[in-house]
């Protein structure tokens, strides 16, 4: 998925200014490619944006930039905590002419032209004339001309291997391009969890565009999903999409009165789930999924972490009420807090396999920099690597647990990964979806083979080939299914339905609920 800032701060740029946009997860290229491609294209100004775990990296292209002559200004959640390390003022290297701090919708268009007249600051935040800090209010947001922007490095559909694609035209798929677009409707979060870097960006007030705003950008990217013959998914970046129910409810109603719906994922925190209005309008507004911070099942960790709101002994009665109205969960675990022991990620995986089939990821507690927690373990000494974003490795301890070792931990994630996307554990996921759609049942293998990558990797077409192999029954299972819906009932195998205008199943009309055995 796309960074949105890319695209909101390509909207406000003043006019008179050609932007060109790269991701480097979608396009990646080496410091010397990109340094040819900002030559060839003459660019004068250099815009990066990191989260910390690519800090490093980001750096390592700023510093091939800055020496072939181009100025540099960085910004983000990272840079914005950080920005001595980003100046060189903390004793390392320059990596940034300069720092944007804090939401740059207001900065930006400062930005650009001070470079224009040579006259780049080192430092740009967003404050009044009194030196306080200004959050934008949202009120004004700017249109994004999502049919005018080239998002051909985003088509998921293009990073098919050839031999996948043809396979999938044969059974049905009409789609030319598959999108996951973000956009927000609102910004911050005032929970302040110890680990969460939002809070200290966004800030603890609350902001949304109006009801009209996210509705007529909705029925633009419809619009764009109809001339471009392809699929288009919605990505909500709020920190918390649900945070204001009663706001929410008015939203979704709106997205459905005015027939805005496209199929889109959202993070909600799961205490907002328990109002079944709110879930039912949910699910008829088009979403399909919704990605839930669990991060554990045990109420003292989780008090530990300022996170107290979550309970534990709610999780299996909130997915439950999802999976009635055919919604989906990405649920997020952290192993390596205080109160984790051996056999963590085996008691979290016994909860795990007792709800409907979901997308569980599970991390490390990351002690990222000015957060609570940060400081928290840099006062007692128990920070291992201060600044491991500048070295970064995956799924790697940077502090000392104290239930367990470094190495436990790091054993207890590896474990949770290989257990949940085991070819077990996805045929026991698809046999539970056995009655939902056929569009349900290929997106969720899909997504399951692709969710393995996250830890596991397959970045090779070798890797690919043994993880289809594995899986085969359930792969096969599926393009049997869908290769006998073409031939009998026409070739719309893989359009996935509109939702919002058939009724609700009700509980009872659900599939009846499998063991632990079965699940897993």
């Amino acid at each position: 998925m796309p960074h949105l800032w890319m695209f909101l701060l390509k909207s406000l740029t003043p006019a008179g200014h050609e932007v060109f946009l790269l991701d480097g997860n979608a396009h990646r290229m080496s410091e010397s490619e990109l340094v040819c491609y900002v030559k060839e294209n003459n660019i004068g100004l250099v815009g990066i944006g990191a989260m910390t775990r690519m800090a490093g990296k980001a750096y390592r292209m700023a510093d091939a930039i800055r020496a072939a002559g181009v100025p540099v200004v960085m910004g983000g959640p990272h840079v914005t905590e950080v920005p001595n390390e980003a100046l060189g003022r903390d004793g390392g290297p320059r990596h940034a002419d300069a720092v944007a701090l804090g939401e740059a919708d207001a900065t930006w268009p400062r930005i650009v032209a001070d470079a224009e007249r040579g006259e780049l600051k080192e430092t740009y935040a967003p404050e009044d004339a009194f030196g306080q800090e200004l959050k934008p209010s949202l009120a004004d947001y700017p249109e994004i001309p999502w049919e005018r922007m080239d998002l051909d490095q985003f088509n998921v559909i293009g990073h098919f291997p050839k031999l996948a694609r043809r396979i999938l035209t044969r059974i049905g798929m009409e789609w030319q391009s598959f999108l996951l677009i973000p956009i927000e409707s609102g910004r911050g979060c005032p929970y302040g969890c110890e680990f969460c870097t939002v809070t200290g960006f966004f800030g603890d007030s609350i902001r949304f565009r109006s009801n009209e705003s996210v509705v007529n950008e909705l029925l633009r990217l419809k619009s764009l999903e109809k001339q471009t013959k392809g699929k288009i998914v919605v990505f909500f970046i709020d920190d918390n999409f649900a945070i204001n129910p009663a706001r929410t409810k008015s939203l979704l109603r709106e997205i459905i009165a005015r027939k805005a719906q496209v199929p889109w994922i959202a993070q909600i925190s799961m205490n907002l789930l328990r109002d079944e209005e709110l879930v039912s309008l949910i699910a008829q507004s088009g979403c399909r999924w919704i990605f839930m911070g669990l991060e554990s099942i045990d109420p003292e960790n989780l008090k530990s972490v300022a996170k107290g709101f979550n309970k534990p002994s709610e999780y299996g009665a909130v997915l439950e009420r999802l999976a009635r109205h055919n919604l989906y969960a990405i649920t997020s675990f952290i192993f390596g807090m205080d109160g984790d022991r051996l056999g963590a990620a085996e008691r979290t995986l016994e909860q795990i396999r007792s709800w409907p089939p979901g997308l569980p990821v599970f991390g490390l507690l990351t002690p990222y920099p000015a957060t609570p927690l940060y400081d928290k373990l840099a006062a007692a000494g128990r920070l291992t690597r201060p600044k491991h974003w500048l070295d970064f490795k995956p799924f790697a301890m940077a502090h000392t647990p104290l239930g367990f070792s470094t190495a436990d931990a790091e054993a207890e994630v590896r474990h949770a990964w290989a257990a949940s996307y085991s070819p077990e554990a996805n045929k026991s996921a698809m046999r539970w979806l056995q009655g939902k759609s056929l569009p349900d049942r290929i997106i969720h293998l899909c997504s399951r083979l692709a969710f393995r990558g996250i830890y596991f990797p397959q970045m090779k077409w070798r890797h690919w080939a043994s993880l289809l192999f594995q899986n085969r029954q359930p792969i096969l299972q599926v393009a049997f299914q869908a290769w006998k819906l073409k031939f009998a009932g026409g070739k719309a195998a893989l359009r996935v339905k509109p939702v919002g205008f058939e009724p609700l199943a009700r509980p009872a009309d659900c599939e009846p609920a499998l063991s632990r055995e079965e699940i897993n």
